[in-house]
């Protein structure tokens, strides 16, 4: 299970904070028996690496922070990229298909 938080400004030790409370309850409300420990993802504007460093160090959940970037890539990149990757879903659910013989 993965959690995200996008965040439209920088990175604090209160946004670890906030992550951490939002997977102990993913933890004891969401997962199933047999599953791995929730994941979270701090997308930020921006972030301090010290500042991020120091607030997510020894926290028995893992949290990541990232930057993101507010300006899409190239239109066309960006269509020839979902492009592949249908082909690609496309083809394993193919070969799925072909797997279990019934062709569906």
């Amino acid at each position: 299970m993965l959690v995200i938080d996008l965040k439209i400004g920088k990175f604090s030790h209160a946004d670890a904070g906030q992550m951490h409370m939002y997977l102990n309850y993913a933890r004891e409300h969401w997962m199933k028996p047999g599953e791995n420990p929730p994941v979270g993802l701090i997308l930020c504007a921006s972030k301090g690496s010290n500042e991020a460093h120091y607030a997510l160090e020894g926290l028995s959940n893992k949290v990541l922070a990232a930057e993101y970037q507010t300006v899409l890539p190239d239109e066309k990149l960006l269509a020839a990229e979902l492009d592949r990757t249908r082909r690609e879903l496309e083809a394993r659910r193919t070969a799925r298909s072909g797997e279990s013989g019934n062709g569906e």
